[in-house]
């Protein structure tokens, strides 16, 4: 049989955000993929893709 979990531990489970903490700004870094279109050598478009931790500090920077 399955053990019972109360209301309490699923709460506390729904409040562990995961992620790492800033060291400037002490917020939580959320991992977004950031998508980027650069010109390829043959003339066409190429999408970047590459993984970005944001929070705070640099959310500025990324989404202007």
């Amino acid at each position: 049989m399955a053990k019972q979990q109360s209301f309490a531990d699923k709460a506390a489970k729904a409040a562990a955000i995961p992620g790492k903490k800033c060291l400037k700004c002490g917020s939580i870094k959320q991992s977004i993929l950031y998508v980027s279109s650069e010109p390829s050598k043959n003339g066409s478009i190429r999408f970047n893709h590459r993984r970005v931790q944001v929070c705070k500090c640099n959310e500025k920077e990324i989404y202007a």
